[in-house]
């Protein structure tokens, strides 16, 4: 006991030293890791020379004495075990700095020749990746056809890599399609992005003269996902920066889905539409303010889609500019209101119908004479067509719809609800203002959107003649309105 005791209290002095030192904070000066040869050979000789002394002083192993002999080995293995993890993790700490110092001074860059991943490449980084952003790049030809050539591409990869950090991973999806992996947060990330951008649309040197190409940049964040979530998540926010008109970066979010896949929708439905019969047409009356009598309706189309439901103009005719349908749907919606104009006018009731037309439809070649044709067809009087051009519309293709828009006769300006409020700072409405503008220029002004009586008043009292909303007629099948015209004289306006 008395050789024994000594150790132990020094052992338990020491162990509590170091409890103390840790727990204020301090640690071990170096990462060279401590003699292993101590912990193995102390314990087994301390056991053998104890199993030799009792031999020669007791002579044989009681039960007791064979269990308090074996008691020694379980702490040596569980001793063992905490050992290696504390080496494995120390070894991973070591790993880890020398990843960051390389990532400092860059002396881990991929060769300058290296060819990018491919997909599946890509699928295993991400599988092994915990957080950080993928960014899908889709690139486009300046002209909208063309298609980058092989050194192109390679210039492509070379500004990708050149951009993007040293540990970032540069794939290639398709000859048009780029993705680039990083460990970066969502806003740098984006900022990631944004330097790309930049750097793909410098020109590229090519035989014949340089070349330029648009780029649109899909970015989703890597945690929480599948490989293949993630890469659909960041090719459908790629898709919604190529429907925003390119050259631009779009994060994915879950409201941004249900966009693309409604879009996605109607891009597969569009087409085939009018030969299946889901189009129709509902009749707004435009009155005369003065007392409310009808003189025109306005044709309102509508997509009665099975799988979609009732579909809107304002979403349905971008679809249809980007399908190439718009000419379509617009010679189908002049024969049907044409046609109905034509049935209204049997009776003697002599109405305009007003159809809506895209600044492309009018510019088209063949505008003119498809128009002709449809009048003739149904011998409705040109007069009593309206064409009615959206002014955005007109204002943003102004430079090729003008000449058409000087051989065709304006008669109206339709202009909205909000000129029909007080003035800033107690001017008069501004509504007051275009009534004046429109005698001047001999053009009759419809009001439309009127949602109340005050705005019915607004609007005469300024001078309008005309007027269509809610607050005098709504939207109704051609079998609605007529029904509802037969409640008024026919009257020629």
């Amino acid at each position: 006991m008395l050789a024994v005791a000594p150790p132990l209290l020094a052992g338990a002095l020491a162990t509590a030293a170091g409890a103390r030192r840790t727990a204020a904070g301090e640690r071990p000066g170096t990462d060279a890791a401590p003699a292993a040869w101590p912990g193995l050979t102390a314990p087994a000789g301390i056991a053998a020379l104890a199993a030799g002394h009792h031999l020669w002083t007791v002579g044989e192993f009681t039960a007791p004495a064979i269990v308090l002999g074996l008691s020694v080995i379980p702490p040596m293995v569980v001793r063992e075990v905490l050992a290696a993890a504390d080496q494995r993790r120390r070894a991973e700490r070591l790993a880890a700095s020398e990843a960051r110092l390389r990532h400092l001074v860059g002396d881990d860059r991929p060769p300058a020749g290296a060819a990018p991943v491919d997909r599946a490449g890509l699928v295993r980084a991400l599988d092994r990746r915990t957080g950080g952003a993928l960014l899908v790049v889709d690139l486009h030809g300046a002209d909208e056809a063309a298609v980058p050539d092989g050194p192109v591409q390679a210039e492509v990869v070379h500004r990708l890599r050149s951009g993007a950090g040293p540990h970032d991973l540069v794939a290639r999806l398709t000859d048009t399609e780029f993705a680039v992996l990083t460990d970066l947060g969502p806003v740098l990330a984006y900022a990631l992005g944004t330097r790309l951008l930049g750097a793909l649309a410098e020109p590229y040197p090519r035989a014949g003269g340089a070349s330029r190409l648009r780029a649109s940049v899909g970015l989703a964040e890597t945690t929480g996902g599948e490989p293949e979530d993630v890469l659909r998540q960041a090719d459908l926010a790629r898709r919604r920066a190529v429907q925003l008109g390119r050259d631009r970066v779009e994060w994915y979010d879950a409201y941004l889905e249900e966009q693309l896949v409604r879009r996605l929708d109607l891009e597969r439905e569009l087409p085939g539409a009018v030969a299946r019969g889901e189009l129709d047409l509902v009749y707004q009356p435009v009155l005369a303010l003065a007392d409310r009598l009808p003189v025109g309706t306005e044709a309102l189309l509508r997509w009665r889609s099975p799988a979609l439901g009732t579909v809107l103009p304002e979403e349905l005719l971008p679809v249809a500019a980007d399908l190439d349908l718009l000419g379509e749907l617009g010679r189908w919606v002049l024969d049907r209101a044409c046609r109905q104009l034509a049935d209204w006018s049997e009776g003697g009731r002599e109405l305009w119908m007003a159809v809506n037309v895209t600044a492309r439809e009018l510019a088209a070649p063949d505008f003119v004479a498809r128009t002709a044709t449809a009048l003739a067809a149904y011998d409705v009087p040109p007069e009593r067509l309206v064409v009615e051009v959206a002014e955005p519309a007109v204002a943003a293709e102004l430079s090729t719809v003008v000449a058409q828009l000087r051989r065709l006769p304006i008669d109206l300006l339709k202009v909205g609800p909000h000129l029909v409020g007080p003035g800033a700072d107690g001017q008069r409405p501004l509504i007051d203002v275009v009534a004046n503008l429109g005698d001047r220029l001999g053009l009759e002004v419809v009001v439309e959107g009127l949602e109340s009586d005050a705005q019915v008043a607004g609007a005469r009292r300024a001078g309008c003649h005309y007027g269509q909303g809610f607050a005098l007629a709504r939207p109704a099948p051609a079998e609605r309105v007529e029904a509802w015209f037969e409640e008024f004289p026919s009257t020629p306006r």
